[in-house]
């Protein structure tokens, strides 16, 4: 498996990384310890999650994400198999948010408590928090990483501008830099990434790990019609991408999915991984063979011809 350098650290990750947001939500423990151990089996290393992974499920509170990969590490002996990926930010319930010095370093040992671990390898700025200046967010970021709780620090759901007074501050302060950006990126969704946040990832050589990958399943094939929904909890979501460009890109993915024997889904994570930049999507399974899928797209080499028909399907 080829590994790919995060920004300018020495952590090295697979060109796919697991989205962990469907662990305590539409996975169990079982089969998420299950996935973790056929990711693992397959030469890919980046588990992504965050502190509010899946807060959203009746009867969840948040962390339930972390809390079932840090059982998982801790069963198995598996701590040095991943680099782990988790966020700080998102609303965790009563008052808990934000990117502040404060909540950032008792967020920080909650997280670590639930993965059950001494050290977190990426801590992502998961939503921006325009109140705070962002002297105040890479202090605690600073301190952390001195601390050897934090590796590597990255930025998501954060404005260009942000992002830029964010990597001038770290420059002149001495402050740990942003190494990674996580955008929305993905075979339909290109355009806000590709007229706003490429160019800064790379003057700035940002790992990049587009969320979203598979446009919320609707890129794997699975809904094709409204009908189709109700194959999944996550359905809905795909309801934005039916339309005529939307069908454009399924044609495409089918034809070069037919091409090199695989699915669309592969094709959709293949493509991204042979844009400029990025390091590796985030995308998630909920079954072992979903996961086989998206291994072979990591490493999947598109042909120029494949890009350039996928690119000319999905222009904007």
């Amino acid at each position: 498996m080829e590994l790919r350098k995060i920004g300018s650290s020495d952590i090295q990750v697979a060109p796919w990384a697991f989205g962990g947001n469907v662990f305590g939500w539409t996975v169990d423990e079982q089969m998420s310890f299950r996935l973790l151990d056929a990711f693992v089996d397959a030469g890919l290393n980046l588990v992504d999650t965050a502190d509010t992974y899946s807060r959203w499920k009746p009867g969840n509170k948040g962390g339930e994400s972390e809390t079932i990969i840090g059982k998982w590490m801790k069963q198995g002996g598996k701590r040095d198999k991943v680099i782990i990926s988790t966020k700080v930010g998102s609303d965790m319930g009563d008052g808990k948010k934000g990117v502040s010095k404060k909540y950032i370093l008792q967020a920080a040992e909650d997280s670590l408590k639930r993965l059950q671990t001494d050290h977190i390898d990426l801590y992502w700025t998961h939503f921006d928090d325009v109140a705070t200046p962002v002297e105040e967010t890479l202090e605690a970021y600073a301190q952390l990483v001195k601390e050897g709780k934090v590796r590597v620090i990255g930025t998501s759901n954060m404005s260009p501008e942000r992002i830029q007074e964010s990597l001038n501050v770290s420059k002149e302060k001495g402050y740990p830099a942003y190494q990674a950006l996580q955008p929305l990126y993905n075979l339909y969704d290109r355009e806000g990434y590709e007229t706003k946040y490429e160019q800064i990832a790379l003057d700035n050589n940002l790992g990049v790990f587009p969320y979203y990958a598979l446009a919320s399943g609707f890129l794997t094939g699975k809904y094709r019609s409204e009908a189709d929904f109700a194959k999944s909890p996550r359905g809905q979501g795909a309801s934005k991408y039916l339309n005529a460009r939307g069908y454009n890109i399924l044609k495409e993915l089918d034809d070069v999915a037919a091409k090199h024997s695989t699915t669309p889904a592969a094709i959709a994570i293949a493509w991204l991984v042979a844009q400029p930049g990025i390091t590796a999507p985030i995308a998630s399974a909920t079954k072992p063979a979903q996961m086989e899928d998206l291994a072979k797209g990591a490493q999947l080499k598109l042909q120029e011809e494949d890009v350039k028909k996928l690119d000319e399907a999905s222009k904007y």
